[in-house]
């Protein structure tokens, strides 16, 4: 199971995770988040959507998910 990860420009590698959350109107939707370890308590481990797109701020080198 090859999970996405990424090195942003400072040199720290996250991992991507997702999850599954249910609106307040009842809609699920799935967010996604970067974490520093593999593993994490909060989400599941997975591969970059094809619809996104990684982007760093230049500043904090914070990553996010953004629709292509």
């Amino acid at each position: 199971m090859a999970n996405y990860s990424h090195t942003n420009s400072k040199g720290v590698t996250y991992y991507l995770h997702n999850k599954s959350v249910q609106l307040r109107g009842g809609k699920n939707y799935t967010i996604y988040f970067f974490a520093k370890k593999p593993k994490n308590e909060k989400g599941e481990p997975c591969d970059l959507p094809n619809d996104r797109k990684v982007q760093e701020n230049p500043r904090n080198g914070f990553l996010t998910l953004k629709k292509k």
